[in-house]
């Protein structure tokens, strides 16, 4: 179970990072996917899928002995698989406006998805039993020392999370969304 948990941990970060490059750098601020009439609704996929994977990190990732929570957890997976297929559906007409979606840009997503689901089908396996008696819910993960530092990277990217979830919300409303745009990097 150590070695599940260090697993999960790279996925997580990977995903977080690469997360963090795809969904803020290029949808918000590169791209500005939400100012786009053919994108409106792709970064409406993306802003349910930023409040998604908040709940995802508290129902899942950071509450372990809440079965209840859990199994909320386990629904908004569903949830979070289901927008996914949404917005992958939409990609293609959605940037018609910069000439489709760049390859690397498609691998991007490709790896950011596969690294998000995989640190979720991981956990999944740990916290899961399946044995003559049915199925029940792992709940004591103190004794393994790699879950202390699962639990921490999970809850210290819960306020980047809400955070980025807000900023999605934000860039709906003009005016927030005028002091968005002024923001301009030298590197960019």
């Amino acid at each position: 179970m150590e070695i599940a948990f260090i697993i999960s941990i790279v996925l997580l970060i990977a995903y977080s990072f690469l997360a963090l490059f795809d969904g803020v750098f290029l949808h918000l601020y590169k791209y500005r996917l939400y100012e786009h009439k053919e994108s409106k609704f792709e970064h409406l996929t993306h802003t349910v899928r930023a409040i998604l994977f908040t709940g995802i990190l508290v129902s899942l990732f950071t509450n372990i002995e809440n079965n209840s929570l859990f199994l909320f957890g386990a629904a908004l997976v569903v949830a979070d698989i289901i927008t996914l297929i949404v917005d992958a559906y939409l990609e293609k007409d959605s940037r018609k406006f910069m000439g489709g979606l760049p390859r690397w840009e498609y691998i991007l997503h490709l790896l950011v998805n596969g690294f998000h689901f995989a640190s979720i089908a991981v956990f999944l396996v740990i916290k899961i039993n399946l044995d003559s008696n049915g199925i029940t819910l792992a709940n004591n993960f103190q004794q393994i020392e790699s879950f202390h530092t699962f639990r921490t990277i999970a809850i210290n990217l819960l306020p980047g999370a809400v955070l980025i979830s807000l900023l999605h919300i934000l860039v709906y409303f003009p005016k927030f969304n005028f002091y968005f745009n002024k923001l301009n990097f030298k590197c960019c």
